[in-house]
């Protein structure tokens, strides 16, 4: 298509992306309040010394306009999980003509399998936030009681939860790129010294000062990566069979006939 017809389907499709978004953010309107229960639950479940409370949860505001702008991003983050499929194939469809038959072989099972990834990085992100705010209050002195704005707890939540899904699914972004033969196995195991130091680094700066949340997302990404490098090799291996094959003709025999042949010619004793 010309390139204004392009834009103006990318218009189309960004319009009904952001009415099904609209649509379910009035549906994180109505469940706004077990939704920020349970966003609140990981905080609420710190014993009382650590919180420096006797009772409740003693989440506070500072400013006038906090509680809407904090309700807001909740029903926003409903609205963008609810309408997940939705919106997903408004993208899918803009982009799916250009893509091959392969391609679009590999989206099937890989869009699928990115999203159990996420929702697991998050998932653990969601269980570890309590451990690791119990360790960074424990650094706070005696006489000293935590005062955490609920802007400030919630943007923690949705940055770890977010962190920790999105580096789950970066393995396998590098199992499709292997696919597509854009990286190899070769490549990888090259940098693999730099890769893991990488990660931890990442790790470090991702998540807040101190170890817990670190080794809990540096540890799971490391085991994804040495899965991601293991398929690399197979399909790499797989690749390289193929092309050795691909290029005998009909009557000839294939490099492993061949040694099969001349192990049965071998004189028996």
């Amino acid at each position: 298509m010309p390139l204004m017809d392009h834009l103006r389907e990318l218009r189309n499709r960004l319009v009904k992306a952001m009415l099904f978004i609209a649509a379910g953010t009035v549906v994180g309107y109505v469940v706004h309040d077990p939704v920020w229960a349970w966003l609140n639950e990981p905080y609420c479940s710190l014993p009382a010394e650590v919180r420096g409370g006797e009772q409740g949860c003693d989440l506070v505001f500072t400013g006038v306009f906090d509680p809407f702008f904090v309700a807001f991003r909740v029903w926003l983050i409903v609205g963008l999980a609810v309408s997940c499929p939705f919106w997903l194939y408004q993208l899918w469809a803009f982009v799916a003509p250009a893509l091959n038959g392969r391609e679009r072989r590999y989206t099937y099972v890989f869009v699928p399998l990115a999203a159990v990834l996420f929702v697991s990085g998050a998932t653990l992100a969601y269980y570890i936030t309590g451990i690791a705010m119990s360790v960074l209050f424990g650094f706070a002195p005696e006489d000293v009681m935590p005062m955490i704005t609920i802007t400030n707890y919630l943007g923690y939540m949705t940055l770890m939860m977010v962190v920790f899904g999105l580096g789950f699914v970066t393995p396998l972004l590098v199992a499709l790129l292997n696919l597509m033969g854009v990286v190899t196995h070769e490549a990888l195991a090259r940098s693999r010294r730099m890769i893991l130091f990488g990660i931890f680094v990442l790790s470090a700066v991702v998540t807040p000062a101190e170890p817990l949340s670190m080794l809990a997302l540096a540890i799971p990404l490391i085991l994804l990566f040495e899965a991601a490098e293991l398929f690399c090799f197979v399909n790499d291996r797989r690749r390289r069979t193929n092309d050795d094959l691909a290029g005998l003709d009909d009557d000839e025999i294939s490099p492993l006939d061949d040694a099969e042949s001349a192990a049965d010619a071998e004189p028996k004793r």
